[in-house]
């Protein structure tokens, strides 16, 4: 990846810095960047103590199309989960599929945006079946902690792996 010269940067974006994610996903990142106003100056801009590396979202995407043979496609599932070492649990049947993961995005328009990109960017690596996507669903750490102490919300059927429906 190449750096870009100073004056290119967008407006505001002069001082962030790249960083890696390591250790860092948790609730760290989660508490802190979800607090209102958290690692805010008066305006809104950003501060330089809250690190732009994201907040946690979670995912759940929902994919359909013509009837796949269910070894071949557990199989692609797994290897999704091993290359996307934040994936939940994967639901599936025949016809259709649910994965569930955690993101770590920016903002909710991120988020979605890798979500939606996650199935054809593994497609060919994970061998998955040429499916659509049919639904979307982007919340962040805070909302779905809160549907599940709630009531509200679906929880996982099975926490972790492949599964079937």
């Amino acid at each position: 990846m190449g750096r870009r010269r100073q004056e290119t940067l967008p407006e505001g974006a002069a001082g962030r810095t790249l960083t890696s994610v390591g250790d860092a996903i948790g609730d760290r990142i989660g508490d802190a960047a979800e607090a209102p106003g958290a690692g805010r100056e008066p305006g809104g801009a950003l501060s330089a103590t809250v690190p732009e590396q994201g907040r946690l979202w979670h995912v759940v995407l929902s994919v359909a199309g013509r009837t796949t043979p269910l070894a071949e496609l557990r199989s692609g599932l797994e290897q999704l989960a091993h290359d996307h070492p934040f994936m939940l649990t994967a639901r599936y049947a025949a016809d259709h599929a649910e994965v569930r993961y955690w993101e770590q995005a920016r903002d909710l328009h991120d988020a979605a945006a890798i979500a939606l990109r996650l199935w054809g960017e593994h497609r060919a690596s994970a061998q998955l079946p040429a499916w659509e996507i049919v639904g979307l669903e982007v919340v962040d750490r805070a909302t779905y902690h809160k549907r599940l102490s709630e009531g509200y919300g679906d929880a996982p059927a099975v926490l972790g792996g492949v599964h079937p429906y």
